[in-house]
């Protein structure tokens, strides 16, 4: 009988090995990158290469996502959907004209907007004063107005939208993008999450979670605004030493490696390597990414940034809301500048009270204004500056939310779920400008044509398409299913496309 193989075999002396050894017994690169980048020596390591490398299923018109969710239910009919029956017909009982449930008691009458609406751009698309700043650049988004979901609960309808399902356990969009296409950057995180500053949106962290695809295709959670951006990036304790910090990584990384080798074919203790590796990266490249100081007086005043405050009133304002938006915008861009691929970026957080987040149920203009203003002016700039510096040809905005909001009333001035149609918009690499695919009726309630709606798995193909992928050949086998993002269904929305 022979004892089982040990890297680390009880009563045998461990044998020294070089470095370059070392590199090479533990997978070319997974131990001793971190140690070496922490030394700021060679570069052993190439960005992470992703299963489509080299070998995508078409040309691509783009190369990285910035997504922009708004967590709680944005109304689309106070943003950019108008709805001029709703103001016909303000304050008269809402007659939907068949059986309506809501989620909470939102049948009230019908309510217009207590925002104005404009046109704006060449084609005169009416935008409301809350979002009034992206007004300038709405030549160059595509709305669809059609867009539906199914169900009206905050967590199930996050889930849809982020990963494709109602339910946890599935990878979210930007984790597929990464396992398709890789790195650019061996430093930083193909995937990046900024969230909302007051915490997550409904499920947290299981939206952009790797579930069955290897976990280094997971999103990396920073926070800007907070001292400790990332958390546990770096060492606290007073007596932990670059020297001695650099030695724990070294010994963490050989012990790991000495695991390995013993148990081939297990990719969870090669992700944890490459984790460690990954932050030993960011401690060097992250705090240069994430700081905007030398950024120029007109770039910050292009997201809003020229007028931050050190203390904001306890009541939600749009001035406290810019600074926060417009600053994850901003170090968006500085982050698809060095490689990162997708950045998906957060308004709302969960469940708050007073509210922080677009869930109005009891007052539109108390929330949405603030969100509004900061979302647009923030959006705006990074627009604006992704199209001056040419990165606009190839990098795709997408605006989303988990489902829309009732046209009639709840209580006197809020409104209630509603997941039957809502808004998203995209801009950028290879979309068509101008244009809309899709409209909601003349309520906004559900779709105006019931038999074709939108929905989101058109959108994840019509993303995927444009970075060269045919939605479904991106495949992962899972406990006997083919999966993909955009599960069963699906289709490029051909009018979308440049």
């Amino acid at each position: 009988m022979t004892p089982d193989k040990s890297a680390f075999a009880h009563n045998q002396p461990a044998t020294p090995v070089s470095r370059r050894d070392f590199l090479w017994q533990s997978g070319g690169g997974l131990g001793g990158v971190a140690l070496a980048s922490l030394l700021g020596q060679e570069k052993l390591l190439a960005g992470t290469k992703g299963v489509l490398h080299g070998k995508l299923h078409h040309p691509p018109k783009a190369k990285r996502i910035i997504q922009l969710f708004m967590g709680g239910a944005a109304s689309h009919m106070d943003t950019f959907d108008f709805k001029p029956a709703l103001i016909k017909y303000h304050g008269q009982p809402s007659n939907f004209g068949e059986h309506v449930e809501t989620f909470q008691n939102g049948l009230g009458p019908w309510m217009k907007s207590p925002f104005t609406f404009k046109p704006y751009g060449q084609n005169g698309k009416q935008i409301s004063e809350v979002v009034a700043p992206l007004g300038e650049v709405v030549d160059d988004m595509a709305f669809v107005h059609n867009l539906t979901g199914k169900t009206a609960v905050h967590s199930q309808a996050t889930y849809l939208q982020a990963t494709g399902f109602q339910r946890p356990g599935f990878p979210g969009m930007g984790a597929w993008i990464s396992y398709a296409l890789g790195s650019e950057n061996e430093n930083l995180p193909t995937f990046v999450v900024l969230p909302d500053h007051r915490g997550y949106a409904s499920n947290g962290p299981k939206n952009w979670a790797s579930a069955f695809l290897p976990t280094h295709t997971q999103g990396t959670t920073i926070f800007p605004q907070r001292k400790n951006p990332i958390p546990d990036l770096h060492p606290t304790a007073k007596f932990v030493t670059a020297k001695s910090h650099t030695e724990g990584i070294n010994l963490i990384n050989q012990l790991n490696a000495g695991y390995a080798e013993s148990r081939p074919g297990d990719s969870r203790l090669e992700a944890r390597i490459q984790s460690y590796e990954l932050a030993a990266h960011l401690q060097l490249s992250a705090i240069e990414a994430l700081n905007i100081a030398k950024e120029p007086e007109h770039v910050l005043k292009l997201y809003g940034l020229d007028r931050t405050q050190n203390k904001y009133p306890s009541e939600i304002n749009p001035a406290e809301e810019t600074e926060y938006f417009g600053r994850k915008c901003l170090i968006a861009r500085r982050l698809i500048e060095r490689g990162v691929r997708f950045v998906q970026i957060w308004s709302g957080n969960d469940n708050s009270f007073p509210r922080r987040n677009w869930d109005s149920h009891e007052d539109i203009r108390r929330d949405h204004a603030p969100l509004g203003l900061g979302m647009a002016r923030g959006t705006a700039g990074l627009i604006k500056d992704l199209k001056q510096r040419g990165l606009l040809d190839d990098t795709i905005i997408h605006w989303t939310t988990e489902f829309g909001r009732m046209p009639s009333s709840q209580g006197s001035k809020g409104r209630d779920h509603n997941p039957h149609v809502f808004t998203n918009w995209l801009c950028g690499g290879g979309i068509r400008g101008g244009v809309t695919a899709g409209e909601s009726d003349q309520w906004g309630y559900k779709p105006l044509d019931r038999k074709h709606p939108t929905e989101v798995y058109d959108i994840h193909a019509t993303m995927l398409h444009l970075l060269g992928i045919k939605h479904k050949r991106l495949t992962v086998r899972h406990n006997g299913v083919d999966r993909r993002l955009t599960d069963v269904h699906g289709h490029v929305l051909e009018k979308l496309l440049a």
